[in-house]
Order: structure tokens, then sequence, then C-alpha cells
């Protein structure tokens, strides 16, 4: 196989992968709110877990899961795995798919100023205004003032948020961590924050519910295993770009299924953050920066996927 067929290969796979992640987070919507945020992250984490034998490469043990050489850093990845889970999973319960994606497509831009802040590095004025071009997105996308915001709203920029830290410690400590216990770190957390959460308001699913839980959570597992097959054959600077196409899967879901409808400055609001979001990727690419991946509810992991061991063999 040559270069040019490995490379698109893995953008065809990349474009795969983003449409399950698209199908996993219509799963969660189809709840209707029907369950309890914190379980329906609690079970998604319970089937992520299968993914773990995807993730350990060579020479992993399977106590690489909980083991770390930074402690604190680890167990903030524990905190930003529950959060980033249980805040997207709100998101796409209470808004359009579409808007959703829009907030959390964010994450880009956290990542570009996180960065400044934590890991001190040289921000040139071409990723600011790719900053700048975000941030106006999504005030044209809210319009505080002119029409009302949620919860939902302040939880898929929160979501966003927790993601974005996510990948500055990734970026802090992924060259010394194991991908494996970066992996743990944001499942352990889901799992035991989610599922502390949900006990006194434990609802047991009906049969159709448990169809979109098993959806949401095994589609999110399928996802990450395409997506780390994809960087297998293509650069991750190739594998990244192609996480916009959700947007295409949250609009057709959104009209199709949720009678959602998109306006004309929603509409420029939201080709503003992907531009963002696209201007950030192209100058990361040119700095050999880790990639922000997808941003997805069922997916907080999906930047290990991408990540430089990827192409090792799995036992």
């Amino acid at each position: 196989m040559t270069a040019a067929q490995s490379s698109l290969r893995g953008v065809l796979l990349a474009f795969a992968s983003y449409a399950v992640f698209a199908f996993s987070d219509a799963s969660v919507k189809l709840l209707h709110g029907a369950l309890p945020s914190y379980e329906v992250a609690f079970i998604g984490a319970v089937l992520g877990c299968s993914a773990v034998p995807f993730l350990r490469t060579r020479g992993d043990s399977w106590l690489d899961i909980v083991r770390t050489t930074n402690r604190p850093l680890w167990l903030l990845r524990f905190a930003c795995g529950a959060i980033s889970a249980i805040c997207s999973i709100v998101a796409f319960t209470k808004l359009p798919m579409a808007e959703a994606f829009a907030l959390l497509f964010l994450l880009p831009s956290f990542v570009t100023i996180l960065s400044v802040i934590f890991l001190k590095e040289d921000i040139r004025w071409q990723r600011w205004t790719a900053v700048v071009l975000g941030f106006v997105g999504v005030l044209i996308v809210l319009r505080p003032g002119f029409r009302e915001l949620s919860i939902g709203h302040f939880c898929a920029a929160v979501g966003g948020l927790s993601g974005a830290v996510s990948i500055v410690i990734y970026r802090a400590i992924g060259p010394n961590e194991k991908r494996i216990s970066l992996y743990g770190a944001a499942l352990f957390g889901t799992l035991i924050v989610s599922g502390l959460l949900m006990l006194p308001e434990m609802t047991w699913p009906t049969g159709l519910q448990w169809t979109f839980l098993a959806s949401y959570g095994l589609l999110g597992t399928l996802g990450t295993v395409l997506l780390m097959t994809a960087a297998h054959f293509a650069p991750a600077n190739l594998v990244a770009p192609p996480q916009y196409s959700q947007m295409i899967w949250a609009i057709g879901f959104g009209y199709l299924l949720f009678n959602d409808s998109i306006d004309v400055p929603m509409a420029v609001g939201i080709v503003l953050i992907i531009i963002s979001g696209m201007l950030t990727l192209a100058r990361e690419r040119k700095r050999g920066t880790p990639l922000p991946t997808t941003v997805v509810a069922a997916n907080s992991q999906a930047a290990l996927a991408t990540a430089p061991d990827a192409e090792e063999t799995v036992e």
C-alpha cells in the first residue's frame, strides 16, 4: 500500500468514526431526558470499558490503567472526565444537536487559551484570531439578551472547557504517561462520580431505553476503535479535521428526528466556530502539536486514539 493510499484509508476511517460518534450522541437525545444524566453517563462508562483491550499495547499491564507518573494531573483528568461526560449529555438532551455541537466545538479555542496559561506556549496572532472568531461565532449562536439561555448552554460550554483541560493534561504528561493510564483516569472518573450521583434518583430503564443506552455506549467505543485504526493509517493532522463532519450529521438528525431548525444567525455562528476550529488545527499541524480531536459526549477520550503509540500492536 502506498503512502497516499494509506492516508486515504485513514481519512475515510476517520469520517466513519465521527459518523458513529454522531449516532451515539443522537442515541442520548432519543432518551429525551427520561433518565438522569448521571445514570446515562455511568452506563456509558461501563460500556466504555470494552475499549480497554484495544488501547492496551504490548508491555502494558492491567494495573497500568490506574498507574501514573503524575497523580495530581491524573486526578484532575479523573474529575474532567466525569464533568465532560455529564455536561455533554445534558447539552445534547436540552439543546438542538447542531447548537450543542457548535458550543462543544469551542474546545480548540479553550485549548489555545489554557496552553498559554499553563504550558507557556508561544501563541501567534493567527491562533488568537481563530480564538476570537470562535467566540464571536458563539455570541451569534447564543444571542444573549435576545433569546433565553438554558442549563444546556452552560453545560455545553463547561463540557468543552473540561475536555480542553483534559487535552492540556495530555500534552503536559502524555510523553511520559501510558495511554491506557490516561484513558483510565477519565473512565474511572465518570464511573465513580456519576455512579455516586445517580444513586439517589436511579431509574431502571425500559427495554427501549436500554437499546438507546447500549447504542450510546457501544457506538462510542466503536468510534474510538475506528479512530485508533484511522490513526494507524494516517497522521493525526489528517485524522482530526474530519471531526467537523459531525455538524452535518447533527443538522440531519436534528431535522429528521427532533424537528430542529436552524435560522440564519445560528448558521452564520456555526460556520464561524467551524472556521475557528479549522484554523486552530491548521496552525497546530504546522507546529507539530497534539491535535484536539472529537468532543462528543460518549467519547471524551478520543484524543488518545491518535496518540503517538497508536500504531503499536495491541495484545
